[in-house]
């Protein structure tokens, strides 16, 4: 099962650890440092090309991360699992 998360980007969803709206999990100074980190070692990918809404942490096949900003919205990123886990993709 796939989620497409911008632009040309799909990820599986047992790939996926999380999905954060930007707007309320920024206010924490741990989410800011998480991702300032996460930008420093070059795995914050940019799939948006308006406002940036939501980030997306996904696991790598070397055993880290990789952060996707992107400009759908948590809600709607949700919606799109919870039907693709509906649908059996």
């Amino acid at each position: 099962m796939y989620l497409h998360l911008g632009l040309d980007k799909v990820v599986t969803f047992d790939k996926i650890i999380g999905i954060f709206d930007l707007d309320n999990t920024t206010v924490s100074k741990s989410t800011r440092d998480y991702l300032a980190r996460a930008e420093k070692a070059g795995r914050v990918v940019n799939v948006c090309t308006d406002l940036p809404k939501s980030f997306i942490v996904c696991a790598d096949a070397d055993g880290g991360e990789t952060v996707y900003v992107s400009q759908i919205s948590c809600a709607t990123l949700l919606k799109r699992c919870e039907n693709g886990l509906l649908d059996g993709q």
